[in-house]
C-alpha cells in the first residue's frame, strides 16, 4: 500500500457519495453523511460495532481501539486487513458501521 492507509480507505470507500475524513485526535475519523463510523489511527482502521455485528471482528481475532492505556473504545474494534483489502466487504461493513453509528 503506497501512501497512507488513510487514503488507501478513502479510495476503498470511494463508492460512498457521502464519505467524509476528518483529522482527529492524532488520527482521522470516517463519517458517512453526519453518522462517525470509524477511526484510523496509527495505520490501522476501527469500525463502530454493535453486539450483532462486534462477533465478526472478535471471531477475526480483531481488538477494541486503544488509543492509551488508560482508554479503550470497546464499541470500535479494528477492521481485518483481509476486509481492508475487499473493496466490496469494506463497503458492507462500512454501511453497517455508519447505520449502527
Amino acid at each position: 500500500m503506497a501512501g497512507s492507509l488513510a487514503d488507501f480507505v478513502q479510495d476503498q470507500l470511494g463508492a460512498l457519495a457521502e464519505l467524509r475524513r476528518r483529522r482527529m485526535f492524532g488520527g482521522h475519523g470516517l463519517y458517512l453523511g453526519e453518522s462517525f463510523f470509524g477511526i484510523v489511527y496509527q495505520e490501522r482502521l476501527y469500525f463502530k460495532t454493535s453486539d450483532a455485528t462486534r462477533k465478526e471482528f472478535v471471531n477475526a481475532g480483531m481488538t477494541p481501539f486503544q488509543p492509551n492505556e488508560r482508554q479503550t473504545l470497546k464499541s470500535y474494534f479494528e477492521v481485518p486487513a483481509a476486509v481492508i483489502e475487499d473493496r466490496g466487504r469494506l463497503i458492507k461493513w462500512a454501511r453497517e458501521a455508519a447505520a449502527i453509528a
